[in-house]
């Protein structure tokens, strides 16, 4: 007779069972067995035909939890390559990971590809979910997995099995199909309800450029056809708000290969947005007790080995460049810098904390694979500031940065956040005792501001633990921009110090910032969150005038002087065209106010307001100055 064992079921209730039962016959008692795609035991995720030995904290896994939605995934690109092999025979298989909102799988393929190929692959794909083909686990020795593989004639899952360092290996099969894979899976493969494959691109083995190219096809998948519909209705509604299309179609910003990938060119429309950016975020920092610093492009190479970036971030710094005879290097980050105007004198207790603001420009290596329009390059502004304190000065510091970051986001529109506190990681320096104080010190504001956060376990950097603040669009996507980093190895390294209360050389706390990210990238972001449609205050033209005929110039010239000399950015349409023509090209850069002028609007001195949307209103003139200018200055408290 089987020995009883001890359930606790998603923290609920506790139930007694027989060691030795499989989860599918404890779902089948206490769960819903049509929605568990899979079951956690002490927060491990299991395959549902697994037994059960001995008690255990169990949480029934649907697709509504993260753990839920990797298994279901994972198991579609599981079909999509069993797809892709039926249709295509000697395609190589190689790996294929579940993703945010969906899947993909690499194939080593003599060809890209086609459109015509992806839709045969999903039309094969419904099909072997159609078939409801039982998924089982297979345990080999790592021989026994080897000589699998090699008689199926697939070299990258021999190679990838030759890396493993695990005495027993575990593979899936569904029909004729076999991948190697720790899992779990679902069930069978009719567990599969809505399914699309989106699109192929090129990636490296490995993702090395050194390596051979192959064919990434990316698919998705939801448990219910609605939502999977309305995911590829917001995938549409992405693609409408692409930054590179927008950017060219808005003439804001270009890539040039003959100026080197990665490295953007500003058009003027797209440097007006820039500069008023910048100069919001100056005039931020001003108000908020900041004072700004400039520093140069490059430094001497030994900047930067005694920082330790040469040590622990050489893969993303350029080749050093000879001056004098004496090697320098394009500047990666501006910390160092910074460390040095704090270095050129004796600083005393009573004048810290200084925070120091920049916005300077750097240069990190992208493997041109990675690079993506705005949103990864190899040349951009970082938002930096730096902030030096003494201990007791950490955690108000952090407040008023958590407060600042806030204020600065809500006036760009974005008001919810994803916030992660990231640890110790692997490669790191300085002493233990320090990470410790610095993590609780991050922690410790996070609290205070009572605001809701994620630990993020080893993804800090290697001189700190740090705060990453996650801001959402209006497409509901989370973009990484605001970092917060407490470092007390840089002043060590630098042998910086201030002159204590008691007269002696004490060691100040230097603390990282960047809110926005870098300007590059975060204008990306500002164009896709209003799908180019820039607040008033942001648009790089806030308004054209638009005479009806050329009888109307004069009073157009004089209305645009007048909003100018108001501080508008304004422009005249006096081209011999049709207005309806005038106004549609208006509407399709996205300026945000039309004021069409005619023979009644001369004599009245009044405008015809028309906005984006359509909507127009006759007012007089001084009415639409006054509206224009109000909308502009109220802007950080929209």
């Amino acid at each position: 007779m089987n020995q009883e064992i001890t359930l606790r079921i998603n923290g609920q209730s506790k139930k007694t069972v027989p060691s030795g039962i499989s989860f599918l016959e404890i779902l089948n008692r206490f769960g819903n067995a049509k929605e568990t795609l899979g079951i956690s035991v002490d927060g491990v995720s299991k395959d549902l035909s697994d037994v059960l030995e001995e008690d255990a904290a169990l949480t029934f896994l649907g697709f509504d939890t993260p753990e839920g939605r990797e298994i279901y995934r994972h198991s579609s690109a599981h079909v999509m390559a069993q797809a892709v092999k039926e249709l295509f025979p000697t395609a190589k298989v190689t790996i294929g990971p579940a993703i945010a909102d969906g899947f993909y799988y690499d194939f080593d393929f003599e060809r890209p590809f086609t459109p015509i190929d992806l839709q045969k692959i999903e039309t094969r794909v419904k099909q072997i979910i159609k078939r409801n083909l039982p998924i089982t686990q297979i345990a080999l020795s790592k021989e026994e997995a080897i000589a699998l593989f090699h008689e199926r004639r697939e070299p990258y899952k021999v190679e990838l099995i030759e890396g493993l360092d695990d005495l027993e290996i575990t593979a899936y099969a569904q029909g004729d199909f076999i991948d190697l894979c720790k899992g779990p899976h679902l069930a069978s493969t009719g567990k599969i309800k809505a399914i699309k494959i989106l699109s192929g691109a090129g990636a490296y083995w490995r993702g090395d450029e050194k390596n051979k190219m192959l064919q990434r096809v990316y698919g998705t998948s939801f448990s219910k056809r609605e939502d999977l519909d309305a995911h590829l209705k917001n995938l549409e509604e992405i693609k409408k708000r692409d930054h590179r299309r927008l950017g060219k179609d808005l003439d804001l910003f270009s890539i040039s290969d003959q100026v080197g990938s990665g490295l953007v060119l500003w058009h003027p429309k797209g440097a007006m947005v820039r500069k008023t950016i910048e100069d919001f975020w100056r005039e931020a920092h001003l108000k908020g007790g900041y004072d700004l610093v400039f520093t140069p492009h490059i430094a001497k190479l030994d900047l930067w080995k005694q920082s330790g970036h040469l040590d622990f971030y050489q893969e993303n710094m350029y080749s050093p460049m000879d001056v004098d005879n004496t090697p320098y290097e394009v500047k990666p980050m501006n910390c160092p810098f910074h460390v040095q105007i704090y270095k050129s004198r004796l600083r005393s207790y009573r004048e810290l904390p200084f925070r120091w603001a920049e916005l300077g420009t750097v240069y990190r290596y992208e493997r041109s694979g990675a690079l993506h329009g705005l949103m990864r390059v190899r040349g951009f502004t970082q938002d930096d500031a730096h902030l030096f304190c003494r201990p007791d000065q950490i955690e108000s510091e952090i407040l008023k940065v958590l407060d600042f970051t806030t204020y600065v986001m809500g006036a760009f529109g974005f008001k919810d956040y994803e916030i992660y506190l990231s640890t110790r990681p692997e490669k790191y320096v300085g002493e233990l005792d320090r990470w410790e104080q610095a993590t609780s010190a991050l922690e410790g504001a996070l609290k205070q501001k009572g605001l809701p956060y994620q630990v993020d376990p080893g993804e800090g950097v290697f001189y700190g633990p740090k705060i990453d603040m996650k801001i959402k669009d209006a497409l509901g996507r989370s973009w990484q921009c605001t970092t917060i980093q407490v470092d007390f190895n840089l002043p060590e390294r630098f042998g910086m110090s201030y002159r204590g209360e008691d007269g002696q050389a004490h060691q100040p706390i230097m603390i990282h910032r960047a809110l926005l990210g870098s300007i590059e990238r975060f204008f990306g972001i500002l164009i896709e969150h209003y799908g180019g449609a820039f607040p008033l205050w942001l648009a790089p033209l806030h308004t054209m005038v638009i005479p009806i005929t050329d009888k109307q110039k004069d009073y157009a010239d004089s209305l645009n002087h007048q909003l100018k000399a108001a501080g508008v950015r304004s422009q005249v349409d006096d081209r011999s065209e049709k207005m309806g023509l005038k106004i549609r090209e208006a509407q399709l850069q996205k300026i945000p106010y039309m004021l069409v002028v005619g023979e009644r609007e001369a004599a009245d001195r009044t405008v015809a307001i028309r906005d984006r949307s359509g909507k127009s209103n006759v007012v007089p003139l001084e009415v639409c100055l006054k509206q224009i200018k109000e909308e502009m200055i109220t802007r950080q408290t929209n």
